[in-house]
């Protein structure tokens, strides 16, 4: 498979070449092994199977999906995070908070919203009830969120006390194991951002990074983003990538003046 093919199938798609360019290889690798499988000797042939047997087309789709994450990633995000956005959320509620992980992949954005949590503990008396979801559109991704077993590069970001405090290193497999307290409590969901309605409603913070502004074209991202947009109550934020942009068409939300790559839904 060459560049014009794979730009081929992200057509089909509706996917964005920019936002695969620098991870094509992989996904060009997965894609290849699938017609092999199905035994499509062309691109014609295989885009032909996957218009008339859903199952095969969800899993060309699956081998679209890219996984690259880690804790903590942009570590300023999550410093003005628990420094300044949690607890103005839990002086200003007397209600439970409510925290969408939109595409978490295998679970380091919603784990590191734990973590960062439960630091809170030390600074308030008592914390309102959280309601976490984690959703994401593949299952193998979501088996090994839940299952919550990390390699030394996923936990590069973490600050060093916490990696003690938090994991428990499994030295045969070179692999770290997330407490068991830090997996309680999290509503974790198989959904589609570009087609389903948002799993819930009312969310106080929405964390959308690096996936539906980076990885769609237009025609599918805009309306998909605006159900994300309907899924924050008044007043909420929704935190993107540090390299994604929000549409012009996109949304009444403004800068948040507090915390980087986020924006607040008017009240």
């Amino acid at each position: 498979m060459h560049d014009e093919q794979f730009r081929e199938i992200l057509r089909y798609f509706g996917r964005s070449w920019s936002g695969y360019r620098r991870v094509r290889r992989g996904v060009m690798k997965r894609l290849r092994a699938h017609m092999l499988t199905l035994e499509c000797r062309s691109l014609t042939e295989y885009l032909q199977r996957l218009e008339t047997e859903t199952e095969e087309r969800q899993r060309s789709e699956r081998c679209m999906d890219v996984s690259i994450s880690r804790f903590f990633r942009d570590r300023d995000l999550w410093q003005v995070l628990g420094g300044v956005v949690l607890p103005g959320l839990i002086l200003g509620t007397e209600e439970g908070i409510r925290v969408w992980s939109a595409g978490c992949a295998c679970g380091e954005e919603a784990y590191s919203f734990k973590i960062v949590w439960q630091t809170l503990h030390n600074r308030f008396d008592r914390l309102p009830e959280l309601e976490l979801w984690a959703t994401d559109v593949n299952p193998v991704f979501l088996e090994k969120a839940q299952e919550g077993i990390y390699t030394p590069s996923s936990l590069k970001e973490l600050p060093a006390p916490w990696r003690s405090t938090c994991f428990d290193r499994l030295p045969r497999r070179n692999r770290f194991a997330l407490s068991a307290s830090l997996k309680r409590d999290i509503v974790w969901k198989q959904h589609n951002l570009v087609s389903e309605a948002p799993p819930s409603a009312g969310f106080h913070l929405v964390f959308l990074r690096n996936n539906l502004l980076t990885y769609y074209e237009k025609g599918l991202q805009i309306p998909a983003f605006g159900r994300v947009v309907s899924a924050l109550r008044e007043g909420g934020m929704l935190v993107i990538g540090k390299k994604e942009r929000i549409p012009p068409e996109c949304g009444p939300l403004v800068p948040s003046a507090t915390c980087p790559f986020a924006f607040e839904k008017p009240e």
